[in-house]
């Protein structure tokens, strides 16, 4: 089974994926009447897992209607404990390396993974575990906040698999790792 683990996420222009408050309200700063997904559902239909950090987690589950995810979720953890209660049919706490967690996640028949939060994939990119990164940069500068890359042991070169424009002005960029 081919394992490849992917990001899909959204960036300011000045690389920021929340503000300094930790907020998301800026991603819908381009207005969308028709909800375009920016091909988001099309990437979700080929991914058989999430896994994501702690503060991602907490964000998606503060938010306003169902459930989002309609794949196995995995959070990183090394400070919660568990699942809260009204979760824990939707989520799945892991601890461990990554080399473990994904050891543990492919035994579990899940290979196609899809890696959430601004920490988990840094931490994914400092032990060169992502295959395929796919960037929206939105266009505002946040002047601050958490950004999407962080330093890196050694430089990991990627090759530009193609751009779409959504909106007029969500620019997505899909690049794939080298080997």
């Amino acid at each position: 089974m081919d394992k490849k683990n992917m990001v899909f996420i959204a960036r300011s222009l000045d690389g920021y994926i929340s503000d300094r408050n930790g907020g998301l309200d800026w991603l819908n700063v381009i207005p969308n009447p028709e909800h375009e997904d920016a091909g988001y559902g099309k990437f979700i239909k080929q991914m058989d897992a999430l896994i994501m950090g702690r503060r991602t987690f907490e964000t998606v589950c503060g938010f306003d209607g169902d459930w989002p995810y309609p794949n196995p979720v995995f959070v990183l953890s090394k400070t919660l404990m568990a699942i809260p209660e009204e979760f824990k049919d939707k989520a799945e706490l892991v601890k461990g390396s990554l080399g473990e967690i994904l050891d543990q996640i492919h035994q579990n028949g899940y290979h196609r993974l899809y890696i959430d939060g601004g920490a988990t994939i840094q931490s994914f990119l400092r032990e060169d575990l992502i295959d395929d990164l796919i960037i929206t940069t939105i266009p505002v500068l946040l002047g601050g906040g958490a950004p999407l890359f962080s330093e890196l042991p050694k430089e990991l070169e990627f090759e530009h698999v193609g751009t779409e424009v959504f909106l007029n002005e969500l620019v997505q960029s899909h690049y794939k790792r080298k080997n």
